[in-house]
């Protein structure tokens, strides 16, 4: 009784969580949590407003940066605000897909980039208005690291046919809680967000470096196994 349980967990937790491979710190944690709130959200928020709702967190995370900046920087807690309410968006719009057996794969797939892109923009708008004069590089960078590293998701994707938003024990997620941490930190001590920051950047460099060469290491792979049958088929012909 117990093993057809656990068997009929399994299955529902490979039917929600089957599309994409994780492989982020906190994953056991954020999809128990993922399976906890989905009964819980009304009909009558679809997909694609749990999509909205994503980009409001952004937008939320925007305004906290500006009132930081122009008002009190204690008005950054509006940024841990913004940056669960996007995570809540961005990791429930699929799932709740999934969860109604309304999957709409590479819509979704598509819709998902975009506004990823979309809310990376959007923050990193802020983030360069926060940091002010002679540190708007930094925003710069981190805008730029994140879009080389979503650009090395879609192409792992394509070379491997396996999705994974991960870069190892880091995921979004994980971003999204080191963010509201130095958020937390710079309300206390000032300039924690101009030194955390410059850390991240340098972080999300190496981990981008790494993943690229690993990349690279997949394409030649498979590059060798397309060009296997063609090698095997010249020698049958020379024999």
């Amino acid at each position: 009784m117990r093993t057809t349980f656990v068997r009929e967990q399994d299955s529902h937790k490979k039917g929600l969580f089957g599309d994409r491979k994780r492989t982020n710190l906190l994953k056991e944690g954020e999809q128990c949590f993922i399976r906890f709130l989905l009964p819980k959200i009304p009909a009558w928020i679809t997909p694609n407003r749990l999509t909205g709702i994503g980009v409001l967190g952004g937008l939320i995370v925007l305004i906290g940066f500006l009132l930081a900046h122009y008002m009190d920087r204690y008005y950054l807690l509006f940024g841990v605000l913004g940056l669960f309410v996007n995570w809540f968006g961005d990791s429930l719009d699929g799932r709740i897909a999934y969860y109604r057996n309304i999957p709409r794969k590479w819509y979704g797939f598509s819709l998902d980039i975009i506004m990823d892109w979309i809310n990376t923009v959007i923050m990193g708008l802020g983030f360069i208005v926060y940091l002010g004069e002679g540190y708007e590089l930094l925003s710069y960078f981190f805008v730029a690291l994140y879009g080389w590293a979503m650009i090395i998701t879609q192409l792992r994707y394509k070379i491997t046919n396996k999705y994974t938003i991960d870069a190892g024990a880091i995921g979004p997620t994980e971003i999204r809680v080191i963010i509201s941490v130095i958020f937390i930190l710079e309300v206390v001590f000032k300039g924690t967000v101009n030194l955390f920051s410059a850390l991240v950047v340098v972080i999300l460099f190496v981990v981008n470096l790494v993943d690229t060469q690993k990349l690279l290491r997949l394409g030649d792979a498979r590059d060798v196994a397309e060009r296997a049958p063609e090698y095997a088929m010249s020698e049958n012909e020379q024999q």
